[in-house]
């Protein structure tokens, strides 16, 4: 699959690594694509360039930063491409920026009409993104959305990648999941306890 990342921060090279493991054709969006540092078997064009290019986009950028990726793909992302957001909502305070009656992602599918927007990868540190696992445990993905063959392509990303991908139900869901990404954040942050963490969910054998 063609899978353009809007980002080339740490999350969105790490995911990048992964699905180029596992066979996928991997490129970057940047603001800047020739001072972009990517990673090897990966390339790196306009925001708009990869958006239009691709089957399905990440969006892996800062939450402050979404407005401005929104306008730099422009109506490249109108017209039913899948669209997962992996973004957490932090305020400037690194506190949740929204919830309760809406969330990140919803707000983010406000911004790209007509995208299918599909909420992943938000509650996974970014040093365990490339393998979907720690040490030989699968890391759990949870996948929220309203479009079930958009969830069913961010769950087969995740599967080839190493993830246990769960279906986590709607795109409001993701006003469950962005505070577990942040739950994940300050257990790692500020208990201490690193990046080594991640969760999983797990199922009583039938």
């Amino acid at each position: 699959m063609k899978v353009a990342i809007l980002g080339t921060g740490s999350v969105g090279q790490a995911i990048g690594r992964g699905l180029v493991r596992s066979r996928h054709e991997v490129r970057f969006g940047s603001r800047d694509p020739g001072k972009a540092k990517v990673p090897p078997g990966t390339t790196a064009g306009s925001l708009r360039e990869v958006a239009q290019w691709a089957d399905a986009v990440i969006l892996a950028v800062p939450y402050h930063a979404v407005r401005e990726t929104a306008r730099g793909a422009g109506p490249a992302l109108v017209g039913g491409k899948v669209l997962i957001d992996a973004t957490n909502p932090l305020s400037a305070s690194t506190d949740l920026a929204v919830g309760f009656t809406t969330s990140g992602a919803e707000q983010i599918a406000e911004l790209f009409p007509g995208a299918r927007i599909v909420k992943a990868f938000n509650s996974v540190f970014a040093a365990n993104m490339s393998t979907g696992k720690l040490g030989t445990e699968p890391l759990t993905l949870f996948v929220a959305g309203d479009d079930p063959k958009a969830k069913d392509v961010a769950m087969r990303l995740g599967r080839d990648i190493g993830f246990d991908a769960v279906d986590a139900g709607p795109l409001r869901a993701a006003r469950l999941l962005e505070p577990v990404g942040m739950h994940l954040i300050a257990l790692g942050y500020g208990m201490k306890m690193g990046t080594g963490i991640g969760y999983r969910l797990v199922r009583k054998a039938p």
